[in-house]
């Protein structure tokens, strides 16, 4: 996931209003939500009427405006201030659990659904975007920044509608009883208003940095901790101590830069808050002792302005959990608006009825950045045959079996199965028709047994261990401490390379796939797991198309077919003996590997 620094002319406006469209589907949970928060509010601001209401009833008694209601003596005016008291605090909690509720489950679902829905559309998602970037700024995206956008809707939203409401319902009281005390009290809040919106312009740039340097260093730790082998064997403990260190103080600084600006908002808005109370104090109170207002409504006055002008200083933590949020929807929507370089097609292709004839007409292909690999290139594999790929590294062997299973757009050409441009077919068909084992296995965290099944989830287990036994890998997991129920650990690290490249040919096997491609499956493991790999390969590989990628040609020796490969372009095709008997660039392969000339190998 490539790296923006540069800043964004309105960052907050399209984050926000790309996460309203993500609140769209939950318009009625919103909707509850944001009632209960007004309400709870309006509930929370009845007490200063009930101070103003009881210092009427002291000061004024037989005329005092419960009096005008019917309740005449003053015990009794007390009582239903009682009672209204208990009915206005037990409503305001009952709200406060609602609100709490309603906008936790609102933030908790929005949170799965991003998650889900961003995770989902990363796997639709080119090979190359994956190489272009990095996995833990990607778990950066899908963890934390989400994270970020769940702790938001679970607390900042409220606290926005709260402060809305506040400011109306206070305000057009204040107006309603006195607008000279209203106007004082309304003075701070352009100044407030003025200085949220420089704070949040100023603040936006910074958060987003912060998130990209969280990103960086969620790339570091990850690369980190899948290279500890190599760490521990360079002894390169110190250096990547201190890369860490660079890295979390580039985050630390990032951060710093950004509490500073927010942790100075608060003090200037109390300031301003400051005036317009002491405002408030004298001219309220001088009016009250001139009789323009009653003793009640001046204290009622006092007490309102400061539910009014004080909550306004929690407007810089709102705002910076606000600007928090926005950062990082920009980052998640950015992600889902990663477009999807290879869609599938709309085909349905059903496995009984694939025979496996493979075709590659004039295909051109590039990695990006990268020149030309692949030009008019052509390959028949017919249905049921071996064909055997060799060449240097870097010819485009493995670039044959990427382009046949979509992993990568071609630029021209076409690549066709069984004549039907593999583009047209449904993209998880295609995927489900190939049984792919390469030279780096990736075994899940989990079981033997889960791990042969994967992507065969409904196997039974006497399938996973019949596909064990033609792998010849039943011998080992039998002797393992659990058997197929041990636990092969993040990777199959509990395993040896042979092992795990038989567990992979294992799942590729129970898969049943019509077409079988081995990339370098025998590269990487020891001359007696390569014998006991290609027992298996001989029984497997007879009812079904099957591609082999290997260095080694004893691997590929016995195919129907060997093609040579060079910078992307066919050089020489045929079998094993046919090709050392042309003495070209297989018999020289064949040197290299054997020591054996051409002839001497015939014999």
């Amino acid at each position: 996931m490539a790296v923006d620094r540069s800043p964004d002319p309105e960052p907050t406006a399209a984050g926000l209003g790309r996460l309203l469209r993500s609140l769209r589907p939950h318009r009625r949970l919103v909707g509850l939500a944001a009632a209960c928060s007004v309400l709870n509010k309006l509930f929370d601001l009845a007490p200063p009427v009930l101070i103003g209401l009881a210092v009427d009833v002291v000061v004024q008694q037989r005329t005092s405006w419960l009096a005008g209601l019917g309740y005449t003596t003053v015990p009794g005016q007390l009582g239903v201030l009682a009672v209204l008291s208990f009915l206005i605090w037990s409503a305001e909690s009952l709200f406060e659990y609602l609100y709490a509720l309603l906008w936790r489950r609102l933030a908790q679902t929005v949170q799965h659904e991003l998650r889900i829905e961003a995770y989902d559309h990363l796997q639709q998602l080119e090979m190359g975007f994956f190489e272009a970037g990095s996995s833990g700024r990607l778990l950066t995206v899908l963890n934390d920044d989400i994270n970020q956008l769940e702790r938001f809707l679970d607390q900042g939203a409220n606290e926005i509608l709260q402060l809305i409401t506040t400011v109306l319902a206070v305000g057009g009281a204040m107006v309603v009883l006195s607008p000279t005390v209203a106007g004082v009290s309304f003075l701070p809040i352009p100044v407030i208003l003025w200085g949220s919106l420089r704070f949040q312009r100023r603040l936006a740039p910074r958060y987003r940095e912060v998130r990209e340097r969280a990103g960086d260093l969620a790339s570091l730790l990850s690369n980190n901790l899948g290279g500890m082998l190599t760490i521990k064997s360079y002894a390169a403990e110190a250096w990547e101590k201190q890369r860490l260190i660079a890295q979390s103080q580039a985050y630390r600084a990032s951060n710093g830069r950004a509490i500073r600006l927010s942790a100075a908002f608060i003090p200037l808005i109390r300031f301003a808050i400051l005036f317009a109370f002491i405002a408030i104090l004298v001219i309220g109170g001088l009016q009250a002792w001139r009789g323009a207002i009653a003793i009640g409504t001046y204290s009622f006055l006092v007490f309102i302005t400061q539910r009014l002008l004080w909550p306004l200083t929690t407007l810089g933590r709102t705002l910076d959990d606000y600007q928090r949020a926005m950062a990082s929807t920009h980052r998640v929507m950015d992600l889902l608006d990663t477009p999807v370089a290879i869609p599938s097609g709309s085909l349905p292709l059903p496995i009984s009825a694939v025979r496996g004839n493979i075709q590659f007409e004039r295909v051109d292909f590039a990695y990006a950045g990268r020149e030309r690999l692949l030009e008019s290139f052509d390959l028949e594999i017919p249905a049921g045959a071996t064909l055997g790929i060799v060449g240097a590294t870097g010819s485009g062997k493995s670039t044959i079996v990427k382009l046949l299973l979509r992993l990568y757009p071609i630029q021209g050409g076409r690549i066709l199965l069984d004549g039907v441009a593999i583009d047209t077919l449904s993209l998880q068909d295609l995927r489900r028709a190939i049984g792919l084992v390469s030279q780096e296995v990736f075994l899940f965290h989990g079981t033997v047994a889960e791990n042969i099944a994967y992507g065969s989830f409904a196997a039974t287990r006497a399938a996973i261990e019949r596909a064990a036994g033609l792998a010849e890998a039943s011998g080992f997991i039998d002797a393992l401490p659990q058997g197929y129920d041990t636990v092969v650990g993040e990777r199959g690290l509990r395993l040896s390379g042979g092992q795990r490249q038989r567990i992979a040919l294992a799942r590729a096997i129970l898969k049943d796939p019509p077409v079988l491609v081995l990339d370098e499956a025998t590269a990487a493991v020891d001359n007696e797991t390569e014998a006991a790999i290609q027992r298996s390969l001989d029984r497997i590989t007879a009812s079904r198309t099957t591609l082999v990628i290997a260095h080694r040609l004893s691997t590929v020796r016995h195919a129907d077919r060997i093609v040579v490969m060079e910078q992307g372009r066919i050089v020489e095709s045929g079998a094993h003996d046919e090709l050392l008997a042309r003495n070209g660039a297989y018999g020289a392969l064949w040197r290299v590997q054997t020591g054996l000339r051409p002839e001497e190998a015939l014999r």
